[in-house]
């Protein structure tokens, strides 16, 4: 596992929104990035359960200085229809998250060499290393480019 963040008391690496594994510090980690990789359909949540996952997600990155998410939720090839995939689009397009999401890339739409993928890259050059999953326009994955400041008190 590759972590992105580090214990600020004794400096080894830790994840996001976790208690340190080494010294037990409850601290807010360092970010060790500026893009950040959430696999949001990991162990199967239902839809609630993955909007839940998000808001926590989007709260904790944007409060630890994360200027990139690339949202790994799937497309529905298990056969369930892609339900989360569905409603992370329809609650991004009813700017839902508008509070910390300054703009939103679907996967299926950034393909590589297409003109999203291109201007994609020119704001957020660090993305060229993660954007190779989007050879043939990813469907299950959203990049989430999150505002630099909240706008919640």
């Amino acid at each position: 596992m590759t972590y992105s963040f580090e214990c600020p008391d004794c400096g080894n690496p830790r994840g996001m929104g976790q208690e340190c594994g080494h010294c037990g510090s409850i601290t807010a980690p360092h970010s060790l990035t500026d893009t950040l990789v959430f696999n949001l359909k990991q162990d199967g949540p239902t839809v609630e359960e993955a909007l839940e996952r998000l808001r926590n997600c989007l709260r904790n990155a944007t409060d630890l200085g994360i200027k990139v998410i690339i949202l790994i939720h799937g497309y529905g090839a298990s056969g369930q229809g892609g339900r989360i995939k569905w409603a992370i689009h329809e609650a991004l397009e009813n700017n839902h998250y508008s509070d910390r999401v300054e703009e939103y890339h679907f996967g299926e739409n950034t393909a590589y060499g297409s003109t999203a993928y291109h201007a994609l890259l020119r704001r957020r050059p660090s993305l060229k290393t993660h954007l190779k999953h989007f050879k043939e326009g990813n469907a299950g994955m959203t990049v989430l480019i999150l505002n630099t400041y909240s706008r919640i008190a």
